[in-house]
C-alpha cells in the first residue's frame, strides 16, 4: 500500500512539474487534491495509520531497548528509563515525542 501511494504521488508531482497543459490544468489538479485531502475518510485513514506506526515504532523502541539495554552507556540506559517512566504514567508525549490524542 505505501508503494503504491508513493507511486501515485510521484506520478502526481511528475505530471504537474512537467505538464504542458499550463496554469489551468495546475489549478484543476490542485483543487481535487485539497477535495481528496480534505474527505473524511482519507483523513482518518491517515490518522489511524499514524496511530499504527506510533504503535509499532513504540514496541520496536521497547524490543530493541530491552536486548540492548545492558549494552548502552549509563546516560543512554538513564533517558530509556526515564522514557518509560513516562509512557508508564500514561501522560503526556510518548515515547517519541508525540502526544496520545
Amino acid at each position: 500500500m505505501r508503494y503504491r501511494l508513493t507511486f501515485v504521488v510521484g506520478l502526481a508531482v511528475g505530471y504537474v512539474l512537467g505538464a504542458k497543459a499550463g496554469r489551468e490544468r495546475y489549478e484543476q489538479l490542485r483543487k481535487s487534491a485539497r477535495q481528496v485531502a480534505q474527505n473524511p475518510a482519507v483523513r482518518n485513514t491517515a490518522e489511524s495509520a499514524a496511530q499504527q506506526g506510533r504503535h509499532f515504532a513504540d514496541k520496536a523502541f521497547h524490543v530493541v531497548s530491552d536486548k540492548v539495554g545492558d549494552r548502552m552507556p549509563d546516560s543512554v540506559a538513564q533517558r530509556v528509563r526515564s522514557l518509560r517512566e513516562r509512557g508508564a504514567n500514561g501522560s503526556g508525549p510518548d515515547a517519541w515525542g508525540t502526544s496520545n490524542t
